[in-house]
């Protein structure tokens, strides 16, 4: 398969988690509730990963130790990404700062948002497989491990939203294609560039640290139950093994 049959396949798939908002229709949202946190765990792990073991790694083989400072521009980004569209990794929570607006409008705003991400991580999967097969395989397992609990947090706000469960999950579908997007783009513009690839992997390594260290990890110290608390540390850890040991 080519380089461009690897990334568009990715992409596709990370789009298609968007439809895991369907077992809304057969699985009652208490449950749900209780399987997002192992998650959540299960998705800062192979994010971890997938940033220390492949991507910083690769960086440097190209970029020598300034990639570090790359990944720190990453970080940096996705905070300020954050900050100005004020969007969060709710999974599942309601959106406290979005309770004086229109539900509408809370729905809509989560639908860019998450749209603006999408795209991101489909260029950091086309970046992350032009600089190898194994790196790339690595980056989108981490993002379709993380997409589950996001998608089904956005499916849930967007209910809340006042969507109905069909038009949710169409407009939830729609948002995901922006990875489809982002991974075409990337593609056209790097093959061209190829000297720009470790800069955009070093970037995406700091993004998927920010993503795990502050958002994921701010979910797992949320718990008050001891065991849920351990139970949650070998998850994510499980899942950087996953990583680590299967690409």
């Amino acid at each position: 398969m080519s380089i461009l049959g690897y990334i568009v396949s990715a992409v596709l798939g990370v789009s298609l988690i968007s439809l895991i908002g369907v077992v809304f229709f057969w699985l009652n949202q208490k449950l749900v509730s209780k399987i997002v946190p192992w998650l959540v765990a299960f998705a800062a792990g192979t994010l971890l990963a997938a940033a220390w073991f492949d991507l910083i790694p690769e960086s440097l083989v190209g970029l020598g130790e300034t990639a570090f400072i790359w990944v720190v521009a990453g970080i940096l980004l996705f905070l300020m990404f954050e900050q100005v569209l004020h969007w969060h990794h709710e999974h599942g929570h309601d959106c406290d700062e979005c309770d004086h607006r229109p539900k509408t409008v809370v729905g809509y705003s989560v639908l860019v948002g998450d749209g603006l991400h999408n795209f991101l991580d489909g260029v950091l999967i086309a970046s992350a497989f032009m600089a190898s097969i194994p790196v790339g395989i690595a980056t989108t397992l981490a993002v379709l491990f993380h997409e589950i609990p996001q998608e089904l947090g956005d499916f849930g706000v967007l209910l809340h939203s006042g969507f109905s469960r069909t038009k949710a999950l169409y407009f939830n579908f729609i948002s995901a294609l922006a990875a489809v997007a982002g991974g075409l783009v990337a593609y056209l513009a790097l093959n061209s560039v190829q000297n720009m690839i470790p800069y955009v992997v070093a970037v995406g390594a700091g993004g998927f640290l920010y993503i795990a260290l502050t958002d994921l990890f701010a979910e797992l110290k949320g718990g008050k139950n001891i065991i849920l608390r351990f139970g949650q540390l070998i998850i994510l850890i499980f899942g950087m093994l996953l990583i680590y040991y299967l690409v």
